[in-house]
C-alpha cells in the first residue's frame, strides 16, 4: 500500500512538473512578445500599408486568406460529418475518419508545396487563389473531425423521436441533429478559424506577400504572417519591430477566438 500511494505521488508530482514547465515557455513567450510587441504598437499601423511602415495591408490580408478558405472549407465539412454520421456504412466511415486522422497530422508546408506543383507553377507565380486553397485544405479535415464528433454526440432517441413523428431523413438532420450539436460545431469552427489564420508555411511558397494593399487573388496577396518572417530577417531594426507589432496582433487574434470558443464550451456545458 505505502509502494502504491509513493509510485502515486511521484507520478502526480511529474504531471504538475511538466504542467508548470509548459506553461512557464507559454507564459515567457507571452511577456517577450507583449513587451516588445506592445512597445511598437501605434495607431499608424492599422491606417498604413506596410509600404509605409504600416500593416493595414496585411492584416486584411491575412482575414481574407482565412476567410474565403474557411468559407470553402466550412460547407463541405459539415456535409461530410453529415454523410459520415447518418449515411455512411461503419467500415467506410471508419476508413474516411483515418484518412481524415492523417489528413490532420499532414505538416503543412507539405500542403503548400503540394499547391505549389499544382497552381502556382502553372500558373506563372504565387497568387491569392493558391494561398486561400493551401488553408482550405488546412481548415478542412479539422472541420469534418469536429463535425462528426459533434453530431455522435446527439442522442439517438431524438432521431427515433423524429422519425416516430414522421418527420423526413432531412429534416431530421436539420430541424434536430444540426440543431442539437450547432453550440459545438460553432465552437469547433472558431478554433479551425483560429488554427488556420496564423499559417505561415504554405502561404511562403501560393500566395507570398505584398507590401501594397490589393483584393485581386490572381496576383500576389498580402499576408500578415509571411510578412512577419520576412520583416523579422531584414537588418533593419523598424523593419524587427514592425515584426514584433505584427506578431503581437496575431497572437492576439488567435487568442482571441480561442477564448471565445473556450467561452461557448464551457456555456455548453
Amino acid at each position: 500500500m505505502k509502494r502504491r500511494f509513493l509510485i502515486n505521488k511521484i507520478v502526480l508530482g511529474l504531471a504538475w512538473f511538466c504542467a508548470i514547465l509548459g506553461l512557464s515557455f507559454l507564459l515567457w513567450i507571452l511577456v517577450v512578445l507583449c513587451e516588445r510587441g506592445i512597445g511598437s504598437l501605434s495607431f499608424s499601423l492599422f491606417t498604413k500599408d506596410l509600404i509605409s511602415d504600416g500593416l493595414r495591408n496585411l492584416i486584411i490580408g491575412q482575414l481574407v486568406l482565412s476567410g474565403l478558405a474557411c468559407v470553402i472549407s466550412i460547407p463541405l465539412g459539415i456535409f461530410a460529418g453529415i454523410y459520415l454520421q447518418e449515411y455512411a456504412n461503419h467500415k467506410f466511415a471508419g476508413l474516411i475518419r483515418n484518412l481524415n486522422d492523417v489528413m490532420l497530422s499532414i505538416p503543412s508546408i507539405i500542403i503548400g508545396a503540394f499547391i505549389y506543383i499544382l497552381v502556382v507553377i502553372p500558373s506563372g507565380g504565387t497568387n491569392g487563389f493558391a494561398g486561400v486553397l493551401s488553408l482550405a485544405i488546412l481548415v478542412l479535415p479539422i472541420v469534418v473531425n469536429t463535425s462528426d464528433n459533434m453530431l455522435s454526440l446527439v442522442p439517438k432517441e431524438l432521431r427515433e423521436a423524429g422519425i416516430a413523428l414522421g418527420a423526413s431523413k432531412h429534416k431530421i438532420i436539420l430541424n434536430i441533429v444540426l440543431k442539437g450539436a450547432k453550440a459545438g460545431i460553432v465552437t469547433g469552427l472558431l478554433l479551425a478559424f483560429g488554427r488556420v489564420i496564423g499559417e505561415t508555411a504554405p502561404l511562403l511558397f501560393t500566395s507570398g506577400t505584398s507590401n501594397f494593399f490589393n483584393l485581386d487573388l490572381t496576383k500576389t496577396f498580402p499576408s500578415l504572417s509571411v510578412s512577419i518572417y520576412n520583416l523579422a530577417n531584414n537588418p533593419s531594426q523598424a523593419s524587427r519591430n514592425l515584426a514584433w507589432s505584427g506578431a503581437f496582433i496575431l497572437t492576439f487574434i488567435v487568442l482571441l477566438i480561442n477564448i471565445i470558443g473556450r467561452f461557448l464550451t464551457r456555456n455548453k456545458g
